[in-house]
């Protein structure tokens, strides 16, 4: 982005307000460099941390700094070579780097990101860095200064409540703290949530690992998740997504941002979602500004369901990967009108009706804002319809489809040059005393080359199999890949256990997305690729294990019932599940089956009760669930039971609830039971 006056609205909304001095910014990041001239007026301080120490900023510091930012320099005269190699320069970085002193490396690094991101949120304007909140107040609170600690959860929680004590309006918090699961440790939790209690926006960039992953703070609830969008308005690859980022994160420009230096007037342009996120909190702390304008008082909540409703959703149609928008692109019109029913004059765009033309009211936009056609119109359509336009214009981001197969895992070479790439190196095996020539389609064999070589994982087509046809191809993704091929590599050597060892596995689970994407196997099929963008919800599991297990599950509930009985009716429900109600795993109801039959623990909760009455296990049915939670989609797996001794006897019911909108199905509530009356041969 060439300036931050070529994003929509901005010019127009500078017009009313640069800030208010009353509005204060906590930037959570290194230490920035406040000697830099877009610094000098402006109302903004530096903490020193009690937690962390800074290195001398001596001869030797500023020497390394001034070898950084010329290496810098060239570097980016580089990038405008059409012929520049990436790879290389990222090789010739390390080297280049290599002899700077780790502290004083971790330093220059720490305090350039946090210069930077300051100089986007308070840089005072007509300098060479200008930012877009120049008059609010903001103090650094550095999270660490020259040690691996930036993204600890000790340091962040200090530096949290120091925030807090402050009395901050806006957090902005650089940190990214990857995660699998998106719990954060729970003294960190209760810091952000204490936070917001006190009315105050937390902000977070949401991370540049390539995939559906996600970071700590930003997936943490309230907190405002910002993604990374090109100058052309395509989303970054890198920029993270998935998972409740899809509900509370929004796009800002992200390319070519324009800031600040540590040590030098020589602003540097950079790229990411650390360089987008601070575009959120500078339009954050101006709509808190005209909140005091108009005689409120700063509303973080207001502030940030105007910015979430209002973002604009992703055009299919025009974006590869909608699903990588989150709600939307950071829509500063909308925004503004939201919080204050005004509309803000855009040039040369033509001008929407006004949401009190369209007698639409602001109490319409709280959340969860509607997101399917025909629906109240959003802030979006506010924003780029023109009077001729209706609300069906309007296309919400469209998902990904998600898959939760169920099968067993395979692999597969695509062409013969690559299988024989894997045979050559492979030695033989020796076989009561005779030595077989190696065979890359032996699993025993490739288990035990992988072994010495596991990086060889990414050179094979991993599939997931369904009686020995494979249904899909395996592509793992983003920055948890290498843990992905680790646990393929895992679930494979278990599969070629003896069926009576612990470590044998019968079955695997693998949640995933379905890509437009296909591959070729060596046999000329051709099937779908999904991607695996972590290791959630990867299983390798065998009935036994799961009947044990769930057996143990009733015990501890000291439910009595005839464990013969209830091996039995659990191995049926299991053995059924994959072989007569066989799926692909795509639609809801079949994810919703297939994580029935990998959750057997509730499963055998309520087969317990049934089995003590003497029944059997008579049916397995899936239908959607009247009764579900907002933005879920729930699915009833109902459970009869029969009574093989007495077939006038009532049928049992037992059934329970799979939300399954994530890409991790969840099981919701307790199990319910009831009876069912046989009916006699009168009936129909």
């Amino acid at each position: 982005m060439p300036d931050l006056t070529d994003l929509p609205g901005i010019s127009q909304i500078w017009t009313r307000t640069k800030g208010d001095p009353q509005i204060k910014i906590a930037i959570l990041d290194g230490a920035a460099d406040l000697e830099r001239s877009c610094f000098q007026g402006a109302n903004f301080s530096q903490f020193k941390p009690y937690w962390s120490e800074d290195i001398e900023l001596n001869e030797e510091y500023y020497y390394y700094l001034n070898l950084y930012l010329e290496f810098n320099k060239q570097q980016k005269d580089k990038k405008d070579d059409p012929d520049h190699d990436k790879e290389e320069a990222k090789k010739e970085r390390e080297a280049f780097f290599a002899p700077f002193p780790p502290a004083i490396r971790q330093r220059i690094e720490l305090s350039s990101h946090a210069t930077h991101i300051s100089s986007t949120i308070l840089g005072q304007h007509g300098t060479p860095a200008p930012g877009i909140a120049p008059l609010c107040t903001a103090l650094n609170i550095p999270i660490s200064y020259a040690d691996d600690n930036f993204i600890s959860p000790v340091n962040l929680t200090h530096a949290i409540n120091t925030a807090l004590q402050w009395g901050a309006n806006i957090i902005h918090i650089a940190a990214c703290h990857p995660t699998q699961t998106g719990v954060a440790p729970d003294l960190f939790a209760r810091a952000v949530k204490q936070c917001q209690d006190n009315n105050m926006l937390i902000v977070a960039p949401g991370g540049n690992d390539k995939g559906e992953c996600w970071c700590i703070p930003s997936i943490l609830p309230g907190v405002i998740t910002v993604g990374a969008i090109r100058d052309d308005g395509q989303p970054f690859k890198f920029s993270n997504y998935g998972g409740e980022y899809q509900n509370k994160g929004v796009m800002a420009n992200g390319e070519n941002i324009l800031g600040a230096q540590p040590g030098t007037e020589e602003p540097t342009r950079q790229k990411g979602t650390s360089c987008a996120a601070p575009i959120v909190t500078g339009i954050s702390a101006l709509l808190m500004s005209l909140q005091l304008q108009r005689g409120e008082q700063p509303n973080a909540e207001g502030v940030r369901q105007a910015i979430l409703n209002s973002a604009i959703p992703c055009n299919p149609e025009t974006v590869e990967e909608p699903e990588r928008c989150l709600l939307g692109k950071l829509n500063i019109p909308g925004a503004y009108e939201l919080l204050t029913g005004e509309r803000l004059t855009v040039e040369p765009h033509p001008q929407p009706l006004s949401y009190k033309e369209r007698g639409v009211t602001t109490a319409e936009f709280t959340p969860p804002f509607p997101t399917g056609l025909g629906q109240t119109i959003s802030a979006t359509a506010v924003a780029t319809l023109t009077v001729s336009q209706t609300a069906e214009a309007v296309t919400p981001s469209a998902k990904s489809n998600l898959v939760y197969a169920l099968g067993t895992l395979g692999y597969d070479f695509g062409t013969e040059a690559r299988r024989d790439s894997f045979k050559q190196p492979m030695s033989g095996v020796e076989i009561d005393g005779t030595t077989v020539p190696s065979n890359p389609y032996d699993a025993r064999q490739m288990v035990a080359y992988l072994e010495q070589n596991p990086t060889e994982a990414k050179s094979l087509i991993w599939t997931i199999n369904q009686e020995l046809t494979p249904i899909y191809a395996i592509d793992p993704k983003g920055a948890f890949a290498a843990d992905v091929y680790e646990i393929l590599q895992i679930i494979l050597a278990g599969q070629v256990q003896p069926q009576d060892s612990e470590e044998y596995i019968e079955r695997v689970s693998f949640p995933g997305r379905l890509t437009n994407r296909t591959v070729e196997l060596l046999s000329g099929q051709i099937i779908p690729v999904i991607t695996l963008p972590n290791i959630r919800g990867m299983y390798g599991w065998k009935v036994n294990s799961l009947v044990d297990a769930a057996l143990q599950t009733v015990s501890t509930q000291q439910l009595t019932t005839n464990e013969i009985r209830m091996r039995r009716s659990l191995t049926s429900f299991l053995q059924r599940v994959y072989y007569d109600l066989q799926n692909l795993g795509q639609s809801s109801k079949d994810r919703a089956l297939n994580f029935a039959a990998t959750n057997a623990f509730q499963a055998a909760s309520s087969f317990a009760e049934a089995v003590a009455r003497g029944m059997e296990l008579d049916s397995i049915e899936v239908e959607k669930s009247p009764f579900c939670r907002l933005d879920s989609d729930c699915w009833d797996v109902k459970l009869r039971f029969f009574d093989p001794d007495n077939g006038s006897r009532a049928k049992r019911v037992y059934l329970f609830t799979i939300d399954v909108k994530d890409i991790i199905p969840v099981t919701l509530g307790e199990v319910r039971s009831w009876s069912i009356a046989k009916l006699s041969s009168s009936h129909p």
